[in-house]
């Protein structure tokens, strides 16, 4: 297997996934920080400081970052999770050197100056108000505050206007220094990069952080029964539904994920053939497996014409009831099965996907994805473990929903 890993002597840990044949290279800077483990003043700030992070460091102005990028047509991003901060930089395997010396620089010069920091607040606010302006995202948004209430998993990732409005670059610090530790902080190679390279660019520019320990912070749980509305004048209603589901490494993951493919995870699932081919009530409906560490949900989106609501969401019930009977054919499991597989393979061909693949699972379990080990996993899923899976979704207890458009009140089942 062509991974190596190596852990720096402050605790920063570099994994390389080598992929030859290939002219390019992905390269990450994993975070485990995110919206669900700050607190209600830092609401938004992880996401206000991957932000904040590509304005300008000691020797580099903001447009200095991108246009030296752009001369080595390198394609630089990042993003926020509930869990995870990610910079990363995909460029050609010549360039490889050039693009990880600019991630690093932004990475650990940034200046946060005080301009650039009330541009980017402008900047945030109106992201704020584009996903307000999007109710698909906005009907999720509320879904996960509705099932895991307003702390941890249920926190917004751009946060509040309020605290986005208020951020100080001595708030931004102070985060930096309990989060951003070596401890918490993993390098992720993917792609046509020698490892002697690799090794060398993470030692040159990560060996002289100094070792410091991060704040100890628990993701809360409380799992609320709550059904929440906002009333919006649009044409289609956006409805979110979340069941309690298993945990990232629960032995019935990858059942789960087989029973979730049967039920909504494609085209041939009984929701999208029920709900919108046979029925014609949804142009989109679908289900997926939301895991964490801690816990995890299993949700069912649809957008439906404000007419057919109830009608929508009895259909949607029927299939759930209809799998909660056991019912799944060894014609749906083998079509799960190879669904989940060839997902897996198509992400063994993408450098960004193998980036993020290995640097997450080194961040979350503390060990090496191992892909052939996965697809074995995968291929010892019985039907007797999809219908065991079952029992453990699907549990009404915690039943949360959440609706966006031309409805007065929660909905009731």
């Amino acid at each position: 297997m062509m991974v190596h890993c190596k852990q720096l002597k402050n605790g920063i840990r570099l994994i390389v996934k080598q992929m030859p044949g290939l002219m390019s290279v992905t390269m990450g800077i994993l975070v485990h920080t995110g919206a669900s483990v700050e607190s209600e003043s830092e609401d938004g700030i992880s996401h206000f400081i991957e932000h904040m992070m590509f304005k300008g460091t000691k020797k580099r102005s903001a447009f200095a970052i991108s246009d030296e990028m752009d001369r080595i047509g390198a394609q630089v991003n990042a993003f926020t999770s509930k869990d995870i901060t990610c910079y990363y930089v995909k460029s050609t395997t010549a360039h490889a050197a050039e693009a990880f010396e600019i991630l690093s620089d932004l990475f650990l010069n940034s200046t946060f100056a005080e301009d650039e920091m009330k541009r980017e607040k402008g900047v945030i606010v109106e992201e704020i108000n584009m996903n307000d302006d999007t109710p698909d995202d906005y009907c999720l948004d509320l879904l996960a505050r509705a099932y895991y209430g307003d702390e941890g998993y249920g926190r917004n990732i751009l946060g509040t206007r309020k605290n986005v409005k208020g951020f100080t670059k001595a708030d931004i610090n102070e985060y930096i220094a309990k989060r951003y530790t070596p401890e918490n902080i993993v390098i992720s190679m993917a792609g046509n990069i020698d490892v002697a390279l690799a090794e060398k660019l993470a030692e040159e520019y990560f060996s002289q952080v100094p070792v410091t320990k991060s704040d100890d912070r628990s993701v809360t749980v409380n799992l609320m029964k709550q059904s929440l509305v906002k009333k919006k004048d649009i044409e289609q209603i956006h409805l979110g539904i979340a069941f309690p589901s298993v945990k990232r490494y629960d032995r019935l993951f990858d059942a789960t994920q087989i029973m979730n493919s049967v039920l909504g995870g494609s085209m041939s699932s009984r929701l999208f053939q029920k709900v919108r081919e046979e029925l014609g009530l949804a142009y989109t409906v679908y289900s997926y497996v939301s895991p964490y560490t801690e816990t995890g949900s299993l949700v069912v989106y649809a957008g439906v014409n404000a007419e057919n609501y109830m009608q929508s969401a009895n259909a949607i019930f029927d299939c759930i009831r209809d799998i909660k009977k056991k019912n799944i054919s060894q014609e749906e499991f083998l079509r799960g099965k190879e669904q989940m597989t060839a997902s897996l393979v198509f992400a063994q061909e993408s450098t960004s996907s193998q980036m993020l693949l290995y640097g997450k699972e080194l961040i979350y379990s503390g060990k090496v994805y191992d892909f052939e080990e996965r697809v074995k996993k995968i291929a010892a899923v019985t039907l007797d473990n999809v219908k065991e899976a079952i029992e453990c979704n699907f549990d009404e207890t915690f039943l949360a929903t959440a609706a966006v458009g031309k409805v007065d009140k929660p909905l009731k089942i």
